[in-house]
This record gives C-alpha cells, sequence and structure tokens, in this order.
C-alpha cells in the first residue's frame, strides 16, 4: 500500500486525518474502550476481484482483526485473527460490520455474515480477551436477520443491540417481518411512506439472544412525524450506533446512496429518536460507517475513507476529535481540509 500521508485527495484537499493503519485494509470501526484502552473492532476488507454491485458483493470479507491503541494518536496494533467466516458453523461467507461488548469477565463479539441460503444474520463470540481469539455460538441469534450489529450498555446495565441495512443488507426484504427471497433488491420505491427503520432489541442477561421481538427504530423530523423514504438525505440506510450523554440517547446511522452521517436524539433506549442533522460530509468513497466513543473527558468519531486505494471495498479507518454544541447539537465535520 501507498503512503498517501502528503498527498491530496481526488477533490484536491487534504485529509483531515490518517488512516490508523495501512498494512490491512479496515472499515466500519466499532470502538470502546476497555480498561482504559481503546479497542476498535472494524471489518477487514480484501480484494476478492468482485466488481462493484448495489448489493455490495463486492465487501468478500472473511475474518476480523482488533485493532487497540493507548489513546488516540497513539501508534496502533493490529492483533492477530480473532474469528473466520470457516470458524463459525452457521455462517457461509461475507462478515461485514462488527462490534462488541463487555460483561462479567467476559468479551462478546457480535458479527453479521450470509448463511449457506444467502441471508444475512447476526452471530455472537466470546472470549476472556478484547481481541479474541473468539469463540462462536454454534447458531445465528434466533430472530437476527440483516447487517450492522451496534450493542450499547446502559448505565443500568442492560444492553440492547441495534441493527438493519437497505440494498445489500437485506432489512427491505424482512418489511412483511418476514424474509421474501424475490424482494426488492434495494429500497421499496415507497418514497412518500415512513421510511424503513434500524432495529433494536433487549439483550437477555447472558449477552448471547434477544430478550424480545426486534422493534422499530422509528426517526421523527422537527414536526414529530415520521422520516419519508424519499428523504435519502435523512433517513436511515445502515450503520447504526448509539451513545448517551448528558442523560440523552444519540442514535446516529449513515444515509447510505447520499453518504452522510446523521444523527438523532431521544430520552430513552428504544426512541422514538428525532433527527438533529448530519453531522459528517461525504468521505472519499462510497460508504461511510463511524463509531463514537468517550475516552478522558473527550469524544472521539471513528470512520473510514479509501484514502490508501481508491477503491470502495478497500477502506482504511480513521479518527477525529467529536465536538458538542451547549445545546447537544454536533457540530459539522468535513473529513478534508484545505
Amino acid at each position: 500500500m501507498a503512503d498517501n500521508s502528503d498527498t491530496r485527495a481526488p477533490n484536491g484537499r487534504r485529509y483531515l486525518s490518517q488512516p490508523l493503519v495501512k498494512h490491512i485494509y479496515t472499515a466500519d470501526p466499532s470502538a470502546h474502550v476497555f480498561d482504559g484502552k481503546i479497542y476498535v473492532y472494524p471489518s477487514h476488507d480484501i480484494d476478492a476481484g468482485i466488481p462493484d454491485d448495489d448489493l455490495g458483493n463486492q465487501y468478500a470479507m472473511n475474518d476480523y482483526i482488533v485493532l487497540s491503541m493507548d489513546e488516540p494518536g497513539a501508534p496502533t496494533t493490529a492483533h492477530p485473527v480473532g474469528l473466520k467466516v470457516e470458524d463459525v458453523p452457521w455462517a457461509d461467507k461475507q462478515m461485514w460490520a462488527p462490534d462488541a461488548a463487555y460483561k462479567n469477565g467476559t468479551y462478546y463479539l457480535y458479527f453479521p455474515a450470509r448463511d449457506p441460503q444467502g441471508i444475512f444474520r447476526i452471530g455472537v463470540a466470546s472470549s476472556t480477551s478484547p481481541v479474541g481469539p473468539f469463540k462462536p455460538e454454534p447458531e445465528a441469534i434466533k430472530g437476527s436477520f440483516s447487517i450492522d450489529p451496534a450493542v450499547f450498555v446502559d448505565d443500568d446495565g442492560e444492553a440492547y443491540m441495534y441493527f438493519g441495512g437497505i440494498w445489500g443488507g437485506q432489512l427491505q426484504r424482512w418489511a412483511t417481518g418476514k424474509f421474501d427471497p424475490n424482494g426488492s433488491d434495494t429500497d421499496l420505491h415507497q418514497d412518500d411512506k415512513p421510511a424503513l427503520c434500524a432495529k433494536v432489541a433487549k439483550l437477555t442477561p447472558d449477552m448471547k439472544e434477544f430478550a424480545h421481538e426486534a422493534r422499530d427504530v422509528v426517526l421523527l423530523d422537527e414536526e414529530g412525524k415520521p422520516i419519508l423514504a424519499g428523504d435519502h438525505d435523512r433517513r436511515f440506510f445502515e450503520a447504526s450506533w448509539l451513545f448517551k450523554k448528558d442523560g440523552k440517547y444519540y442514535f446516529t446511522y449513515s444515509t447510505g446512496d447520499t453518504h452522510f452521517l446523521c444523527y438523532a436524539i431521544g430520552d430513552n433506549p428504544y426512541g422514538p429518536f428525532t433527527v438533529k442533522g448530519q453531522f459528517l460530509l461525504p468521505v472519499q468513497g462510497w460508504t461511510s460507517h463511524h463509531s463514537v466513543v468517550e475516552f478522558k473527558g473527550k469524544w472521539w468519531l471513528f470512520y473510514h475513507d479509501v484514502q490508501l486505494s481508491d477503491k470502495n471495498h478497500l477502506r482504511c479507518v480513521k479518527v477525529t476529535e467529536l465536538k458538542f454544541n451547549p445545546d447537544g447539537t454536533i457540530p459539522m465535520i468535513d473529513p478534508f481540509t484545505d
């Protein structure tokens, strides 16, 4: 891989941040603070020689490698492979964006993958180490589907999983509550109706199953009406992430084909959440996927772009500081500087 730290992006501007690692391709970073260090759970991009398409078949990842650092800006360590697709009894291919959580001495890795029928499910694996190796459960989580699991542990110890993604993430094929193999390959093309929602389910105390059937994560506009499917600058596409600040719950996500990160604020983990706006402008590359974490009194946004490759499926993870206005709103971040 080339060292592009002193080069300009294709748009002629300089990059706001540099890749955390350059010897492998990484994406979809889920960052957590465990035992005073930052651990990042990314996808591990590879070049499988598959052309780009709207269903994401070019994203043919098959394992996970955990990153760690003592603090933002410190050297980043890429640990040995923590989990491989061939180690997961129910999974066939495409280990997409993961997340992790910790409880009672055990670290849990949550991950989507296609089963032998080509349907995305979400699995869980566990380890006594935050970097693995992780031992997977033999079956996917009952009632799970689609992609992009993100697990939030509230102050009371209750854990919630947010998940879902349209287009290649198949969320639109579950619109009736059951998988439709002949359903739309992208969205439902119902622009004047409420947009498809991300899903949320509380986890059982053992962190391995849903405590109830998944519910909609309802996004509302400033008038209290559901965001419409045609509102591509604000509607949910993929990449759920939830964090809590000053007693408020921030649900953040990607708009997909318009390439923004958006945030919405609610009063409890289930929502509804009122959309406040965008907070990251489009990066170089098609996808935008992120996480937000607090570390030593500052907040940090982990995200990715394609600086190292200029190819949509070969991405690199980055980090920049996330700031807040006094009223709790988030100033816009530009991933480029002049």
